[in-house]
């Protein structure tokens, strides 16, 4: 995910964004422990992108209460 692609996403779709990574890292987290994924560096991955969302989010939040 790209910072100037999600800065002109609206705070809904970008909810809607960190619901669908959340739900898709805990598959992988259960994946894992399964031992069905043997590739773990797709969680960090996804780890990073929901931490972006949430800056996303945090910093458009901000912006509107002023």
């Amino acid at each position: 995910m790209n910072i100037k692609e999600l800065n002109l996403k609206e705070a809904p779709e970008l909810k809607a964004l960190l619901n669908d990574a959340r739900k898709k890292l805990d598959e992988l987290k259960f994946k894992v422990h399964q031992g069905q994924l043997k590739g773990v560096r797709e969680i960090r991955v996804l780890k990073k992108d929901i931490a972006l969302l949430m800056a996303v989010l945090a910093e458009k939040k901000k912006t509107n209460n002023k």
